[in-house]
């Protein structure tokens, strides 16, 4: 983009393009604390590599990021363990659904990436040998805050709560795994870790500025690095093949942008070099991902040519 004024007048056009929208996805009611979330809400936040902010909407207001929380624990993880790590996990998309547990069998206890909820439990396994829970999480929430460069981060302790009360798909899915030898720690234990993880609150702000470091090939703007350019790539690669689910393709084929959605309506999406953008609606597709966001960052890479896949980016 040529400047952060044509980039806020784009975001400011697509907010009220969502504003206007009648047809905004369900929220996810399987959870207590998404089920009463308006589906009205729609934030966008993107920061661009030179650190300028272009916003609007409900881009302050926290949300339960859900599993765009996956993009950090896995971060972490392979900071614990390395390329260990894909012993026990795969990095192919799943085909199914986010909570499913029919490849699990055939594929003797693997999960097919780290982003659907089988290999984000395998994730929390790692993150917390050697841990208590309480301290796992604690480690991660130090890790977000850091990204975001803000200590007001926190988890949302009556989602969490809800979630362990109503979590039996990934109950199942711990259950199952650690019968093939891939959950190490108590089933309980790993459980909480993810549920609390799941729980973290974030607003679109600060979601994008967490997702820098994925921008500016695993630095931070201030300088610091985060992780290897080698390993931001493969996040990031992660991110486009497998960071939507079942309709991981069809993000890439519209947007063509690396992005992890959540079923609390968020989605953090990174232009490598360019931009690292935030979107939240609480409205979901069929595939669980937000309705408005995934139109949202259609627009945005269509206004700008923003696309792994074009040479305008």
């Amino acid at each position: 983009m040529s400047s952060s004024a044509s980039l806020q007048s784009i975001v400011d056009e697509i907010v009220a393009a969502m504003a206007a929208e009648t047809e905004r996805g369900k929220v996810a009611t399987y959870i207590p604390g998404l089920a009463c979330v308006s589906p009205a809400h729609f934030g966008m936040a993107v920061i661009t590599a030179d650190g300028a902010l272009a916003a609007g909407g409900d881009a302050t207001m926290p949300f339960s990021i859900q599993s765009v929380s996956k993009v950090f624990a896995l971060t972490m993880a392979l900071g614990k363990v390395g390329d260990q790590l894909w012993q026990r996990v795969g990095r192919e998309p799943s085909g199914n659904a986010f909570n499913s547990i029919v490849q699990l069998e055939v594929e003797h206890g693997i999960p097919r990436n780290p982003f659907i909820n089988a290999g984000a439990l395998v994730v929390a396994d790692v993150n917390l040998s050697g841990h208590m829970p309480r301290e796992s999480i604690g480690e991660l929430i130090r890790f977000i805050r850091f990204l975001a460069d803000d200590e007001t981060i926190v988890v949302d302790d009556a989602v969490a709560r809800g979630e362990a009360e109503t979590g039996y798909r990934n109950i199942a899915l711990a259950n199952y795994m650690r019968a093939f030898g891939n959950i190490h720690n108590a089933v309980e234990l790993v459980l909480g870790c993810y549920f609390h993880q799941c729980a973290i609150a974030m607003s679109c702000v600060q979601l994008a500025r967490a997702g820098r470091f994925l921008m500016l090939d695993g630095r931070q703007p201030e300088g610091g690095c985060v992780i290897s350019p080698r390993r931001a790539r493969r996040i990031n690669a992660l991110m486009l093949t497998c960071g939507h689910y079942d309709a991981s393709g069809d993000f890439a084929f519209r947007i063509g942008i690396p992005g992890k959605s959540g079923v609390g309506g968020g989605i953090l999406a990174v232009v490598p070099g360019k931009a690292s953008i935030a979107v939240w609606s609480p409205g979901l597709n069929e595939s669980g991902n937000s309705h408005l966001g995934t139109l949202a960052l259609e627009r945005l890479a269509q206004a700008t040519g923003w696309s792994v896949f074009s040479a305008r980016a």
